[in-house]
């Protein structure tokens, strides 16, 4: 069984590796495919470098543009690769443009394509990668769900067939490397905190970042909340900063630090006394952790963080951000276990060598 994975963004590296891992411990043939949308080496290499899994066979190289540009130069380069290496399954991860660029590709070319993290909706049509998970979705031949809520909203668009709850590759690929940063990061040390000691925060999504109201409510917030607040900043992010308050940006109690590595990352998440985040992954990476999440969105497609009483949501908004933050009344320590048991990434390998005709792989 050969399989082409298409990937391109810092999230998929951490959804992908556990499922490479089995891919290629079952024997199978997998070609990684690098569409470049994310390119810095602290978003893109070092990642490979940490999760340990194999460098990409290609890396297009596409970068940064415009959603169109960027999503039609990825289509276009995806489809010329996977003329060449003739996969049986192409593998698709998340919601990026990179994920899409995939599919389409796979679909027109008549490959079957499996879609990892399927049916996941946030219902808020002025995000991009609802559009992308939704098209995804439509294209794929098997889908497999993180969570039984993903499974509800695949049904409710008449998606039935193909789909599979695997559990979440992201809880795989956390179960697998948190011993290890715990192990290996100095991030706590480098940056002399102690734990429990701070919030840790991050804001990339272009409805924050685009909007000088909403990133200077953001900022504002953090800066009022009292505490440490450790921000690694998203490079694009950075430069939305500057613009906004030039050489401001790091002073008082938030931290802004330059984008960290996997383990580093997984570090400063389990010792943080809050997330503050609008990333997806993020929000369920603090469920893992048992640590209490302000999710900066009015809306999430992870809906059961919020139900279990660990995530809150709050847009932009200075005041509920600020109130988040203070409140008390979390969860005890114990949780449902709503993204799978660990082994979402052997499903998925089973489940492809089966309908590939290798049962036993």
């Amino acid at each position: 069984m050969k399989v082409a994975s298409i990937v391109g963004a810092r999230p998929q590296f951490i959804k992908a590796a556990p499922v490479s891992k089995a891919l290629r411990a079952a024997g199978a043939s997998e070609f990684l495919i690098h569409t470049g949308q994310h390119y810095d080496r602290r978003m893109s290499q070092l990642f490979f470098e940490e999760l340990g899994i194999a460098a990409p066979d290609v890396n297009l190289g596409v970068g940064s543009g415009t959603h169109a540009w960027q999503t039609a130069q990825m289509l276009v380069q995806s489809e010329r690769v996977l003329l060449e290496q003739k996969p049986d399954w192409v593998l698709v991860y998340g919601d990026t443009n990179s994920t899409l660029a995939g599919a389409l590709a796979a679909c027109k070319l008549q490959i079957p394509l499996a879609h990892v993290e399927a049916g996941l909706r946030s219902f808020n049509s002025q995000m991009p990668e609802e559009h992308n998970r939704i098209l995804t979705d439509h294209c794929s031949d098997f889908l497999f769900c993180p969570t039984g809520t993903a499974v509800k909203n695949l049904s409710a668009e008449g998606i039935t067939s193909g789909v599979h709850l695997s559990g979440d590759t992201m809880y795989d690929a956390t179960l697998q490397f948190a011993e290890l940063s715990r192990r290996r990061s100095t991030i706590l040390d480098d940056l002399k905190l102690k734990r429990r000691s701070y919030l840790l925060a991050t804001v990339h999504r272009p409805y924050n970042t685009d909007s000088p109201e909403s990133l200077g409510a953001i900022l504002s917030a953090f800066r009022e909340l009292g505490e440490p607040v450790v921000f690694p900043v998203h490079p694009r992010t950075r430069s939305k900063i500057a613009d906004l308050e030039g050489a401001r940006a790091g002073d008082g109690n938030l931290r802004t630090i330059e984008p960290v590595g996997y383990l580093d990352m997984l570090a400063l998440e389990q010792n943080a006394r809050m997330i503050l985040t609008d990333s997806g992954g993020m929000q369920k990476e603090a469920y893992f952790f048992r640590v209490p999440c302000v999710t900066l969105r009015p809306e999430t497609e992870w809906t059961e963080t919020v139900e279990a009483g660990w995530n809150v949501l709050v847009g932009a908004d200075t005041e509920q951000i600020i109130e988040a933050t203070q409140r008390r009344a979390w969860p005890a320590d114990n949780q449902p276990e709503l993204f799978g048991d660990g082994h979402a990434a052997e499903r998925i390998a089973k489940v492809l060598a089966a309908a590939t005709g290798n049962p036993k792989l």
